[in-house]
């Protein structure tokens, strides 16, 4: 009858999958990211936590590409790859590269990534190269005295906010791989290298123990859960939404296993090089930094007590002095703390070093969340994998604060530092200072404490 419903069509209709939202062209897309990162890579001052509030105003507030839940997501996807970030505030670069590739594809996320860190990297580089051309680095100038402690004061604070995102069952996995790293680091029996091996297992042991108590009906920690009334919930389905996020990435997960076997060609195949003899200077600096950004779970704040293991004390490429100064440096600039590599790397071998140590550690972040991306882009929505990112992250933080503890005994060396310390921690923790104006107070305090000759006691 004419005006009727056909009921097998009404049923097909309600049955019938989200239909396809219609997305721009990947090159308006890409002209999307361009116009939103260009300028973060010059402006993007204030550290970690600073990184994670501008992207969240551009990308969910101001343009709307993702909700908060996909934001917050892909901080702890992050975790899963080399370089990683965790949770919200631990290493912006990923996940300034994984958000614009879900707008813009591969590519997309590869401009991202690019105009992100190079404002910083010349800066670095260009230290590197020339800033002991002027200055001696075991007799340094009055204002660079007060730039380790102050520095050391921001990697503190950093690690209070990780420190605060925990639930009770995250406090306890924090604290065992906190204990372990301390007692890995402090033991004279256990080798310094045996970190790249053990910090892997305190990350996996953290993810399976959320796991296992995610899986059990009264959990210590707090997930989200199925709903025993609802036999949907808990199962991951394709909206009209997500298909479109997928599509926008381009990326399919063969793509994303071919990309991880780029990653393990490269650390594998630099390795082995290095093991047998046969690697240059420069193969030797690449491997460096490509095992330890594939080693790294936390972002930049974890790095910095690898990276001093590997370049100050291993290989004797630059000082303690020379090290905590670089620190301050980076963190006084926009952009990711990673770009600390290129100030080591031109260090060591000039304009190539700084190009080959940049390369060698962004590349593991930069290949491993195009690896991931697909995968977690279809199955979001898998509730025991965000149980089980809780447990990394908490694992992750718990390395951060143990590597604090080595950290501020290199950098505070007499009552002045540690007088710097607590002026520059106390701007940062409870005025909310920028990170460049809290360096500069450790310039100032150094300075004026030095040429007064105030708390010059060494410990």
């Amino acid at each position: 009858m004419p005006g009727e419903t056909d009921p097998l069509v009404s049923s097909a209709k309600t049955n019938a999958e989200p239909p396809e939202v219609e997305i721009q062209p990947v090159l308006e897309r890409i002209k999307d990211v361009v116009r939103v990162y260009w300028a973060l890579g010059f402006f993007a001052f204030g550290g970690p936590s600073a990184h994670i509030g501008i992207l969240r105003d551009h990308l969910v507030r101001v343009h709307k590409w993702l909700d908060e839940d996909v934001f917050m997501e892909l901080f702890a996807l992050g975790q899963v790859g080399g370089s990683g970030l965790v949770r919200h505030h631990y290493h912006p670069l990923s996940h300034c590269h994984s958000t614009a590739s879900t707008h813009g594809g591969a590519l997309g996320g590869a401009l991202a990534f690019i105009m992100w860190s190079l404002p910083g990297y010349i800066v670095m580089t260009l230290s590197g190269k020339y800033l002991y051309t002027f200055v001696d680095p075991s007799n340094p100038p009055l204002w660079l005295l007060g730039v380790p402690p102050a520095a050391m004061s921001l990697i503190f604070k950093a690690s209070y906010g990780f420190v605060k995102s925990l639930d009770t069952f995250g406090v306890s996995i924090g604290i065992v791989a906190c204990v372990v790293s301390i007692l890995v680091n402090g033991d004279y029996n256990i080798p310094s290298n045996s970190t790249q091996v053990i910090y892997p297992i305190l990350l996996i042991g953290g993810g399976l123990a959320t796991y296992i108590d995610y899986s059990r009906e009264n959990s210590i920690g707090t997930y989200v859960k199925k709903d025993p009334s609802d036999e949907e919930s808990g199962k991951s389905k394709m909206s009209a939404e997500d298909q479109k996020m997928v599509n926008k990435i381009g990326l399919t997960v063969q793509d994303g296993l071919k990309y991880f076997f780029l990653w393990l060609f490269l650390l594998v195949g630099s390795v082995a090089a290095v093991k047998t003899g046969v690697a240059g200077e420069f193969v030797t600096l690449f491997e460096s930094f490509f095992r330890i950004g594939s080693l790294i779970f936390g972002g930049g704040v974890v790095m910095i007590p690898m990276a001093q293991s590997e370049f100050v004390y291993e290989k004797g490429w630059l000082t303690d002095e020379q090290f905590f100064q670089g620190v301050g440096l980076v963190q006084s600039l926009p952009g990711p703390m990673f770009n600390f590599s290129a100030f080591i790397g031109a260090l060591h071998g000039g304009f190539t070093g700084s190009v080959v140590g940049e390369i060698g550690l962004m590349g593991p972040g930069f290949i491993l969340i195009f690896a991931i991306l697909p995968i977690w882009a279809n199955f979001r929505h898998i509730l025991w994998f965000k149980a089980v990112l809780k447990g990394l992250n908490a694992s992750a933080i718990g390395l951060i604060v143990g590597g604090c503890v080595f950290l501020y005994a290199k950098s505070v060396k007499c009552a002045a530092d540690a007088m710097v310390f607590m002026l520059a921690g106390t701007l940062a923790g409870f005025y909310n200072l920028d990170a460049p104006f809290v360096i500069l107070s450790g310039v100032i305090f150094g300075s004026v404490f030095s040429y007064l000759e105030l708390g010059q006691k060494p410990y």
